[in-house]
């Protein structure tokens, strides 16, 4: 897999965890927001609100437009920068991979992202989101193992791949005993070989928690 082409120095909002940052890197980017030292972006100041009213992350300033979205980032980075590419020409492939990164970034991330932990409160919080991840896990694992070859669709990374990997680690960030879903292990492990995903993993970024770094 080539990573690096058409670098463009970019403005971006993004969290350790965000698919965004798993992205192989064909882009260089600069934070919009830097995050102070409890590790949380300052998501409610008046200038990250006027480039995401909804207060969250990613946000990508690009070509003269705000996206906000992982997967409406990474879409259009496919469709204006195509190399690496990261939807299959396969129409049949191509959907699969959207599916899987919808099932992660719909099904999983956003019931236990840290929002939502608060509002389950201190107490309840672990159990919660190991719940909402072995769940979705469930359903991935059994789903990967008709889709999966090398990587999450076939033997070529896709944006699927990218959502698996934040998402890995946010389960071993809440202790979920991952090896319980050997598809899933194995292809993490996997793309974890590849150096787009080991520069770009949520322990590595420059505003990661001390506690999440490796």
């Amino acid at each position: 897999m080539q990573a690096g082409k058409g670098i463009q120095m970019l403005t971006l909002a993004s969290l350790p965890h965000s698919p965004v940052c798993s992205s192989p890197s064909r882009l260089s980017c600069t934070p919009i927001s830097k995050a102070p030292a409890h590790g949380e972006f300052e998501l409610f100041s008046e200038e990250f609100q006027a480039l995401n009213p909804m207060k969250q992350v990613p946000a990508l300033k690009i070509d003269g437009l705000t996206i906000s979205q992982s997967l409406a980032i990474i879409e259009y980075l496919e469709e204006t920068r195509p190399t690496p590419r990261l939807l299959p020409q396969n129409p049949k492939q191509r959907a699969t991979v959207r599916m899987i990164s919808d099932l992660v970034a719909s099904g999983i991330q956003p019931l236990q992202n840290l929002s939502v932990l608060k509002q389950v409160g201190q107490e309840s919080g672990l159990a919660w989101a190991q719940k909402v991840i072995n769940t979705g896990f469930n359903a991935l694992e059994k789903i990967l193992q008709s889709t999966a070859g090398k990587y999450c669709v076939g033997d070529e990374v896709s944006m699927a791949d990218l959502c698996l990997v934040p998402q890995v680690a946010n389960a071993e960030r809440y202790k979920v005993e991952v090896t319980l879903y050997p598809t899933i292990s194995r292809i993490n492990k996997t793309l974890l070989a590849l150096e787009a995903f080991q520069v770009t993993h949520p322990c590595r970024q420059p505003d990661t928690p001390p506690e999440m770094r490796a």
